[in-house]
């Protein structure tokens, strides 16, 4: 969860600087409005699942983290990373598809989170146990 926050950062901070820099229709790129909205949604996202995550390594140090909070920690950074990621891709255009640019090699990096150490799916029929079995 932890990586997955600080990749999705990343992946947002790179974004950010691209979208300042690139021009269309003679503009920036960050002064069009989709670009605005994509980006503030996920930064707002990407803050509150920080918070979640503070939480539960709070919680871990003191030996008291649960599969189900970990397994929520782990399903909501990665499935956010993932997003993140995509969007950072397309916000680069042609770019964004190129080795060469950051956000390409975090693009193909990201795909693994979701499935290592436990797919999404896993993930979510541990939190479903838990909710609807209890």
């Amino acid at each position: 969860a932890c990586g997955n926050i600080a990749a999705a950062r990343q992946a947002l901070t790179i974004t950010r600087e691209f979208v300042r820099e690139r021009k269309v229709f003679g503009k920036s790129l960050s002064k069009m409005q989709n670009t605005r909205f994509v980006l503030a949604a996920l930064d707002a996202e990407i803050d509150m699942a920080q918070c979640y995550v503070d939480r539960c390594v709070a919680i871990h140090n003191g030996g008291k983290l649960d599969a189900v909070d970990a397994a929520r920690a782990k399903l909501l950074t990665s499935e956010l990373n993932g997003r993140m990621v995509d969007a950072g891709v397309q916000l680069h255009g042609g770019a964004g598809y190129m080795e060469e640019y950051e956000i390409c090699r975090l693009y193909q990096d990201e795909r693994v989170h979701r499935i290592l150490a436990g797919t999404s799916e896993i993930m979510k029929e541990i939190i479903a146990r838990a909710t609807l079995d209890a």
